[in-house]
């Protein structure tokens, strides 16, 4: 059987590779820049253009904002984008290379714990569950893997924190500083750090919080590094008094979410949890349930056989229920967040693989043991782990071959006349009306971003995809660029 294994081992991972390039081609040069992408875009534009780390500011007074608020992908995704950028390469492509890199990143990650925990299949079940979530299902979504997010650059940083941890405990922290400085919420994952931290530390009782206290302080300071040396810039570019509006604005930010929706309620946020996968929910429901079945049997078996559990499991796999639990119990409660299932993915793109390959160790523990009925059971569980996470992978990768009602091709194409009139006439801004498909417009036409209610644009001219009130200045096949009224 041995030979027959490996056979079937390689060609799932094969068919999983292959599935995984699909859906990064796709999101790479396929799938529309969407709003929230172009103005993270204008980021990396203004560096290069010599004006600093500063948005458009579209949703800021639309005014030119250096260290924006709203902008919350941070440093570690849109500096590496302002670099490659640099080379000169296509702005759109170029800035997708970095999350597209986190992507890869966040895949060697789950598959290097995965083979700890449980060998190369519970590798190959790590490596296949960021391929089954569905993050574009809701509006404000994670379109794919390129997307220029800080979602996924966050996750990719919170897994290798794991990997580093057991020997370099001070990178790990680092990582997980630059995790925050990706995406603010990436601070969640924390709790589940210093439990592990905790797992870690030689000795037992009172001893062993005592090393963990210690060797924590320097991993713990070094999460706060990155976000030091970007906040003593920011005071740097803004001067006390501006630092000071920044952080209100900063503060306003986080406490709302950016966004005004009806109220939310815990039932409502998992049901959407639920349904963001590429089965059916009620299946979803099924695996998850199976996944916590065989964790916790594991465990049990192996301590009624009075064995360890090996370090790596207890510490990876703990970790990740605190991590996932803190997510998932944030939004679920923050009433005030609406149903957008791009709040926890970081959460789920790096704690639930790791919960998925501990199934497959808690199987391999279960499957040893001498009761018939654990033996069917662990059989059944198994078959259906990899037969769902296999089948919401081959669905997603399907899902690209259905043709967009736009792509980033027609997308461009349909700019095309606004970009040549933008570069014939030196438009310097263009206002978006409303917020959203003219907001990437105005980005791909080269003119800076503001939004049409804001005082500042008063006398700019619109883009829009409604008939023009007054003189229509470019009539394009989609958008169209409207006097200012």
């Amino acid at each position: 059987m041995r030979p027959l294994r490996t056979v079937l081992f390689w060609a799932l991972s094969g068919a999983l590779v292959a599935g995984h390039a699909i859906v990064a081609w796709d999101s790479l040069v396929v799938t529309r820049l969407w709003e929230d992408e172009a103005f993270n875009l204008t980021v990396p534009l203004n560096l290069l253009a010599g004006l600093g780390y500063t948005s458009d500011g579209a949703l800021s007074g639309s005014t030119l904002t250096p260290f924006d608020p709203r902008i919350s992908t941070g440093v570690s995704v849109l500096l590496p984008a302002a670099a490659v950028l640099a080379t000169g390469v296509d702005p759109v492509i170029g800035a997708r290379l970095v999350p597209l890199a986190f992507w890869l990143l966040l895949l060697v990650g789950v598959a290097v714990l995965g083979h700890r925990i449980g060998g190369r299949w519970a590798a190959l079940v790590a490596a296949g569950v960021p391929l089954a979530f569905h993050s574009g299902l809701t509006i404000s979504p994670i379109q794919g893997p390129a997307d220029l997010l800080g979602e996924i650059p966050a996750a990719a940083l919170i897994v290798c924190a794991l990997v580093v941890l057991p020997r370099r405990t001070w990178l790990a922290g680092l990582l997980l500083g630059f995790a925050v400085q990706a995406k603010l919420i990436a601070l969640l994952a924390l709790p589940a750090f210093v439990v592990a931290l905790w797992i870690l530390a030689p000795g037992h009782g009172a001893k062993r919080l005592g090393t963990a206290v210690r060797r924590s302080w320097i991993p713990l300071a070094l999460v706060a590094l990155p976000t030091f040396l970007v906040e003593i810039a920011a005071i740097l570019s803004l001067g006390l008094s501006g630092y000071i509006g920044h952080l209100r604005s900063l503060a306003g930010f986080v406490r709302s979410g950016g966004q005004t929706y009806p109220p939310t309620t815990p039932v409502q946020k998992l049901g959407t949890l639920l349904d963001a996968w590429f089965v059916p929910w009620p299946l979803t429901l099924l695996i998850s349930l199976t996944t916590a079945g065989l964790i916790v049997g594991g465990f049990l078996l192996t301590r009624r056989s009075q064995e360890s559990i090996p370090q790596v499991v207890c510490y990876t796999v703990v970790a990740s229920a605190i991590g996932i639990a803190a997510y998932v119990g944030w939004w679920s409660t923050a009433s005030h967040l609406p149903l957008w299932v791009r709040h926890p993915a970081p959460g789920v793109y790096a704690f639930l693989p790791i919960l998925a390959a501990g199934a497959v160790w808690g199987a391999q523990v279960l499957s040893r043991s001498h009761l018939p009925l654990s033996r069917v059971a662990t059989a059944f569980g198994s078959a259906l782990l990899a037969a769902g996470i296999g089948a919401a992978g081959a669905l997603h990768a399907a899902s690209t071959f259905t043709p967009d009602w736009e792509t980033l091709a027609t997308q461009r194409g349909a700019v095309d006349p606004i970009r040549a009139w933008v570069a014939e006439n030196d438009v310097k801004w263009l206002a978006a009306q409303p917020w959203g498909g003219a907001t990437s417009a105005v980005v791909l036409s080269g003119a800076h971003l503001g939004l049409f209610d804001a005082p500042a644009m008063d006398d700019e001219p619109r883009v829009t995809v409604d008939p023009c009130p007054g003189e229509v200045l470019v009539d394009g096949a989609m958008y169209r660029v409207c006097s200012a009224p």
